[in-house]
């Protein structure tokens, strides 16, 4: 079954400021692709693009799925989700007056992933045993790392295919991102999904990443074929190695 999530020649923005400028991405079945970059470069707004949050004012945005080619510069956020693409946001967005379990609940209102909610609960608990202990307790209680774990679990209710993960470590102690980063490496490969990941700390995204792009001010403007592509290239020296 073809699986693949393209970006090309994506422009868009907010009113009159623009955040991306010709964009081009490729998201291929089974693999983890890096979309690195500091604050402020495009990475959120590219996300939001593919989930049709953000609409392109050029360029297009496709989702080849099981024969199928959908045009997601025009197709609903909901209709996006229900195709099996689920996004981790920025910042985790959860509902802090509701407990770890509700919100978990919430992330499976797909009718495909309503099915299947007893299992990939359980899959969940099992992966972040402190949700499991805590599942009582209200969202806005935990601390910043159990937030980011619970955002992770939740959009992994959605029993997704394509995983979109927005600044995973923003607001977490070195420690936590490394946990965090593994842990999305060994739900890829339990899950068998496909990721796509902005993220700015270059050193732990390329330890899970098969390859990657840098973007700068709204511009793509390196692609690695390989995590030893991106180590490599002078540019990512510059921007991350202090080279």
């Amino acid at each position: 079954m073809a699986l693949r999530l393209t970006a090309r020649d994506v422009e868009a923005g907010y009113g009159a400021v623009r955040a991306l400028h010709g964009v081009s991405l490729d998201l291929n079945e089974g693999e983890t692709v890096a979309l690195l970059g500091t604050n402020g470069n495009g990475k959120s707004t590219l996300m939001k693009c593919f989930m049709g949050m953000v609409r392109p004012t050029r360029g297009s945005l496709t989702l080849e799925i099981d024969g199928r080619r959908v045009d997601l510069a025009v197709t609903p956020t909901e209709e996006i989700v229900n195709l099996g693409v689920a996004m981790v946001p920025e910042g985790r967005r959860l509902f802090p007056k509701l407990t770890v379990e509700e919100n978990l609940l919430l992330g499976a209102f797909r009718p495909l992933a309503r099915v299947k909610i007893a299992g990939n609960l359980d899959y969940c608990y099992q992966s972040f045993a402190i949700l499991k202990e805590r599942r009582r307790q209200l969202a806005g209680n935990l601390s910043g790392g159990q937030q980011q774990m619970l955002a992770i679990a939740r959009a992994l209710m959605s029993a997704p295919r394509i995983l979109l993960i927005d600044e995973p470590s923003v607001g977490l102690a070195p420690l936590l991102v490394h946990q965090t980063v593994t842990m999305i490496k060994q739900l890829k490969e339990g899950f068998n999904l496909t990721v796509l990941m902005a993220e700015q700390n270059f050193q732990q995204a390329i330890r899970i990443a098969d390859r990657g792009y840098i973007i700068v001010h709204g511009e793509i403007v390196f692609e690695g074929k390989s995590a030893e592509a991106l180590r490599d290239n002078d540019l990512v020296r510059s921007l991350y190695l202090g080279a």
